[in-house]
Parts: structure tokens; sequence; C-alpha cells
């Protein structure tokens, strides 16, 4: 593997060239996106050293980043590795994930309401983790399994409702919504069926909490992750080519159908992860790709940029969620719901006068 660069094309942007296999494959780098990711992964991580330091048991930062290297008390190694790095870990990966996902529908719909939480993927993929949780007992990799089958079902419903001789992508997001709110009805009636500590212990995972989290939950998103992030961006090269427009897409052999396809499987993949360990988690997909794109001055959304601008997203709602009303901790939803409902808000009224 090699960098390139600069490439010898002007592409009006500051551009490297990436060279695997010995030039069997390429890829054209943005080097202004790399510099604001890698920038923006900095700020992730420096908000989640502080949030490693807050909680009833107060730890300096340095103390924090001992015990990261194993060169700390075993008190600290505790509080630090055992009971905090997993859900600090668990909100910028997870949010990673969502800014993909995000990215990937936006891509999808050619519209920034275009987000699985807003055309309702996360509705089903919370209706199938219920399912699972309420009727079933099942484990998290049957939890896992039920939220992508109740998402790719959703996905499903929804895409063939939306069809007409083709997919326009505000028609996918109204067909959506009105999914997304059937739906939601499904789960309250699902949660006032249910025996009462079931329905409690669901109805606050369903606002999306990040509370319990454990290094085993963390090993099991990683397992899960590594298979679905390489997946989205081995996607990401027909993705761009689909913006083009269909014909334009297959004059360049990109097969239309079986790349939305493909493309549609691995965002509510990402999304039905992120629901079955933490509940629906909303706005993140939202806002990420959009905050992303405008940092980056890019004509379009892209993987990247939409990762790292997820990761700090979550990461700042997981901080606050923690430490704006100790010691009471909040559900991490809550917050994204609070900080993406104005953003959702100013981006209606911003496509409405267009």
């Amino acid at each position: 593997m090699s960098l390139i660069g600069p490439s010898k094309i002007d592409f009006g942007r500051p551009t490297g060239i990436l060279n695997l296999w010995g030039g069997r494959l390429t890829q054209r780098l943005d080097l202004r996106a790399l510099l604001v990711s890698a920038v923006v992964v900095a700020i992730a991580i420096a908000v989640a050293l502080v949030t490693l330091t807050s909680g009833e048991f107060q730890i300096a930062v340095p103390e924090v980043v001992g015990a990261l290297f194993g060169q700390a008390t075993a008190k600290v190694h505790m509080v630090v590795v055992e009971w905090r790095l997993p859900r600090t870990s668990l909100a910028l990966i997870m949010g990673a994930a969502l800014g993909i996902s995000g990215a990937i529908f936006q891509s999808l719909t050619r519209n920034p309401l275009g987000s699985p939480d807003v055309i309702g993927f996360d509705s089903g993929a919370y209706t199938g983790a219920l399912i699972v949780i309420i009727v079933l007992k099942g484990t998290f990799y049957a939890v896992a399994g039920g939220a992508l089958l109740g998402g790719i079902i959703t996905a499903l419903v929804v895409y063939l409702l939306a069809w007409r001789g083709g997919v326009q992508g505000f028609r996918l997001i109204i067909v959506g919504i009105g999914i997304s709110a059937m739906l939601n009805s499904f789960n309250t009636y699902l949660l006032i069926r249910a025996d009462l500590e079931v329905a409690m212990a669901a109805a606050i995972w369903g606002v999306g909490s990040l509370n319990g989290m454990t290094l085993e939950r963390l090993a099991q998103v990683c397992a899960v992750l590594a298979v679905l992030v390489p997946a989205a961006f081995f996607i990401s090269r027909p993705m761009r080519q689909i913006e083009m427009g269909d014909d334009a897409a297959r004059s360049l052999g990109v097969n239309a159908e079986w790349t939305r396809l493909a493309m549609t499987i691995v965002g509510v993949a990402l999304t039905a992860t992120v629901t079955a360990a933490a509940g629906p988690i909303a706005f993140v997909a939202l806002a990420a790709p959009q905050i992303a794109m405008r940092l980056t001055k890019s004509a379009g959304v892209a993987l990247l940029p939409s990762a790292a601008t997820g990761a700090l997203l979550l990461g700042v709602a997981d901080c606050l969620a923690q430490r704006a009303f100790a010691p009471t901790q909040l559900p991490v939803g809550i917050v994204t719901i609070c900080i993406g409902g104005l953003y959702f808000a100013w981006l209606l009224m911003r496509e409405a006068r267009r």
C-alpha cells in the first residue's frame, strides 16, 4: 500500500491517490476531508478522556491515561478500564456506525432528511428487538438478529410502497415517516402487554441508553461492526457514482439496483447493531453526515468524515448525559433528541425555503 500525491489531475481540491495491491486497486483521497476527520477524531478522543474522569469517583486525566496503558493502581484500573471504558468506547464506535449509516441513506435518497431514524428503519429495528426481548427472552445476538430482521423487513416494505417505476428520495422519506408512526404505535402496544419489569427495562432501553455497558458487550459490537464497516467502505465508490444518476452509473459499469440493495442492507445492519446494543439513538445518523459535509465543504456526504462526526456527536452527548445533571445520569438518547430535535427543525425550515 502506498500513497501517491498530490493527484496530477486538478479536482478543484487537494487530492491524493491511494495505491493498493501494487496498483490493482486505487482510491482517490480528499486531503481536506482526511484532515477534518483527523481533527474531529482527536476532539472526540479528548472528550472521551474527559468522560472517563467523571463519576462518583473522580479521576484525573493523567491517571486515566496511566490506567489505559496499564500503569495505575488496581482500583483506578478497575474503575477506568472495566467500568467506564466500555461505555465511552461504545459511544464513539456506535456514533461512527450511525454516522456511516446516515451517510449511506442520505446518499441513497439524495436528501438530507434521508436518515434511518426519519425513514423508519430505526423503528423497525426496535420492533424486531422488542419482540425478541419481550416474547423470546433472547440473548444479545438474538436481539441483534431480531433488530436486523425488523430493520430489513421495514426497509423492504418502505421500498415497495415507495416504488413507482423507480424510487424517489422524497417519496421514500414520506412513506418511511408513515411506516415509522405505525411501528411506534405497535411498539407501545408491545410494552403495554409485557410484564411490568420487562416493560420498564425495555422502555428505558428504548430511549437509547449506554448505561450498564460491559467489556463483553464492547467485544460483541466490535465483532459485528468489524464486518459491516469495511463492507460500507467497499460500496462507497459505486454509491457515489449512483449519486450522478442511474444512467451515468450504468455507463460506468455499476449495477444500480444491486448497489442500492447492498447499501440498504449494510445501512440497516449498522443501525440494527446499535439498536440491539443501546436502543434506538435518534438524530445522530441525521445530523452527522450534514455537519461533516459542511466541515469538509464537499459536494456530497462521505463516509469517513460522517463516521468521525458521528463519533464526536455521540461522545459529547454521552459526556453531557453523565455530567450535566450529576449525580443523576440521563439516557444518552434524551440528550441526542434534545440536540437533534433543534437541528431537525432547522433542517425542515431550510428545506421548506428551497
